[in-house]
């Protein structure tokens, strides 16, 4: 369990980066910035596929299947919708949205657990449930009052209200995809024990390649079609672009995905779902640094909140595995 939550912890610390990624390259359009990442993603994982090769050709077609429908959904779309989220309503509404996933996860898994094993019951789980959703509460209300002031995470930077609007449904909408990608992967993972992680990880990187790419060709030919003025392929930045989408391909693609898969193999599938708060606060630590400032009381009582819920969940499939376990 120690191994997993580190490995959890991990891969939200690299997942935070894609936060700050769409502030810092606001001239790029979300979609763009989700087919450079997993482009980048692609290209990085034919390394490891080569020295793996062993044991990706062992993988079955049910394997493929799957890798490339956690890659679709839980890489490309969800991506672009959160960089088109952060690029409406800056990093900290979206975050905080994305920060609802531990909850929404845990309700989803333990409402149809994969196995009896998974399953704790609702008064244990209500707890660190009800918890976080307190703490998600504090910081969402002072970012808000950040918002109505207009201040931005690269300054002041007001947005209309149909901006902030949209990128909530937006975000509503990538919350959706990331809650069915853990679920599925997790239980596919404890299911098929005999996959490793890193192959895992850099089967779905080989499986996002050519839709990617796919993707990024046929944005080019719609945007020339259209008399779009962006400057394909890499943008007005091509340098930075270039970097930046290695950097997230290498550390919160291939990285994040292999930490993350290692503990949804050692963690049940709603304990998985809580620690995606790492996430969460890791994307908050980037966005106060960009922006220059302190977090106030509100959002510091809200992230030591977000804390105790955690290790409270943890404590409490720590007792469900001793009670599993024990004869």
């Amino acid at each position: 369990m120690f191994i997993g939550i580190l490995c959890a912890l991990c891969a939200g610390l690299m997942w935070g980066l894609v936060f700050v990624t769409p502030l810092l390259l606001n001239d790029y359009p979300g979609v763009v910035l989700s087919l450079g990442r997993y482009v980048a993603f692609g290209l990085i994982a034919l390394v490891p596929a080569w020295f793996d090769r062993r044991r990706i050709g062992l993988l079955s077609r049910q394997d493929w299947k799957t890798a490339f429908k956690l890659a679709l959904v839980g890489n490309l779309l969800y991506y672009a919708m959160l960089a088109t989220a952060i690029q409406l309503a800056d990093a900290p509404l979206p975050t905080m949205l994305i920060g609802t996933l531990p909850i929404v996860i845990s309700v989803c898994a333990n409402w149809r657990p994969g196995h009896a094993s998974e399953s704790v019951a609702w008064r244990r789980l209500a707890p660190s449930l009800v918890i976080l959703c307190m703490g998600l509460m504090l910081v969402n209300s002072s970012e808000l009052e950040h918002l109505r002031n207009g201040i931005g995470s690269l300054g002041n930077t007001r947005r209309t209200t149909a901006d902030y609007i949209l990128g909530c449904i937006i975000a509503v909408f990538a919350i959706a995809g990331w809650t069915w990608y853990p679920i599925v992967n997790s239980r596919y993972l404890r299911t098929h024990r005999d996959i490793n992680s890193v192959t895992w990880a850099t089967a779905q990187g080989l499986a996002t390649l050519p839709m990617a790419l796919a993707g990024f060709a046929l944005y080019g030919i719609y945007g020339y079609a259209a008399g779009d003025n962006f400057a394909f392929p890499l943008g007005p930045r091509p340098g930075i672009f270039v970097a930046m989408m290695l950097t997230i391909g290498l550390s919160a693609s291939w990285m994040g995905t292999l930490l993350w898969n290692k503990a949804s193999q050692l963690l049940p599938t709603a304990l998985v779902a809580q620690l995606i708060v790492f996430e969460t606060l890791a994307a908050l630590l980037y966005a106060f640094l960009l922006r220059g400032t302190a977090p106030d009381m509100k959002v510091l009582a809200g992230i030591a909140l977000l804390c105790v819920g955690v290790v409270y969940g943890v404590q409490t499939f720590s007792r469900q595995t001793s009670i599993s376990h024990s004869p």
